[in-house]
């Protein structure tokens, strides 16, 4: 999958960024798709430079420059800042510029354990698995279960989904899972009344960082709970 690992050419599968003159498309190379009536037809894609032929970019190498009916285009491999900017918005999302100072205060690594509420368009959650793979875990949740239903399906088409557990719960009202008290390095609460989701987080963090406070905030500190306003 395209945005498990990085790779030097397309599979059919792989998710691509089509970049043509300063925009961005995100499409999946597929031979063939259904019409409206349910067959199987070949999957041409249609932009403002003219027709996509998707096939034809399966064994391609990324970054190439491919040629369309009236101009010509690159293909991308997918990164977390590439797709923040083509990914459909369920919700309003948070952009790179933010998502970097968030990293920077989460002060995440390889291996973390780190929960987020809530979901919404998946944009940041991307990047926190991108920061914590291969051997740490993204728990996400967001109140709205359609949102949560299709996040989940999201991460599994990305090949993303060893790595993030996405759940529908309003963590506001009920908190997070029993299972996860004491095993998070950190908690990022994008949410109405944040300040509410403070106690579950303080029972979600590992205890050990109590000890750390004095010493800088790394993964598992019991100070590492941030959240965003909305």
């Amino acid at each position: 999958m395209s945005f498990r690992n990085y790779k030097e050419k397309i599979d059919e599968g792989d998710k691509v960024i089509l970049y043509l003159s300063n925009n961005l498309y995100a499409l999946e190379v597929q031979r063939e798709i259904k019409n409206k009536k349910g067959e199987m037809i070949e999957n041409v894609y249609q932009t403002p430079f003219g027709a996509l032929k998707v096939k034809n970019l399966i064994g391609a190498e990324y970054g190439t420059k491919i040629e369309l009916t009236k101009g010509w285009g690159h293909i991308l491999q997918p990164t977390p800042e590439l797709w923040s900017l083509t990914l459909p918005h369920r919700t309003q999302i948070i952009y790179t510029a933010d998502i970097s100072m968030i990293m920077l205060q989460l002060d995440l690594m390889p291996g973390c354990v780190v929960i987020e509420a809530g979901t919404g368009s998946g944009s940041l959650t991307h990047a926190l698995i991108r920061r914590v793979r291969p051997h740490g875990h993204v728990y996400t949740f967001d109140f709205h279960e359609h949102r949560a239903k299709i996040a989940q399906e999201e991460f599994q088409q990305h090949g993303l989904g060893d790595f993030v557990t996405a759940k529908h719960k309003d963590v506001l009202a009920e908190g997070f899972d029993k299972d996860l008290n004491g095993k998070a390095d950190a908690v990022f609460l994008d949410l109405p009344s944040p300040w509410l989701g403070v106690p579950h987080a303080l029972s979600a963090i590992k205890e050990e960082g109590l000890q750390r406070a004095e010493t800088g905030l790394k993964c598992g500190s019991k100070h590492n709970v941030n959240s965003w306003p909305n």
